[in-house]
């Protein structure tokens, strides 16, 4: 796997805290970040918008015309709600 740079702003303090907590573990601070970033990617990757939308691709213009094309069919009474649920997470 390719390794590259990436460069980015942090309050000063806060690098500071980075390195004294590396230092203390023995770790480089580029460890002590590639590490935070993963665990954190991981937790947004639970979220229900991420896992409802990530894979999600556009359509493709015939994708698009035949649902179109579906949706003009339809009469006021298909269209109309017949029901609804809440879900809280």
């Amino acid at each position: 796997m390719a390794v590259k740079a990436l460069n980015f702003k942090m309050e000063e303090s806060e690098i500071l805290t980075m390195k004294e907590v590396a230092n203390v573990f023995h770790m480089s601070v580029t460890d002590l970040v590639r590490n935070g970033v993963h665990q954190y990617i991981e937790e947004l990757k639970k979220d229900p918008l991420y896992r409802l939308t990530a894979r999600v691709q556009d359509a493709s213009e015939e994708e698009t015309a035949e649902v179109l094309s579906a949706i003009d069919g339809l009469s006021d009474d298909d269209l109309t709600i017949s029901s609804s649920k809440t879900f809280t997470l």
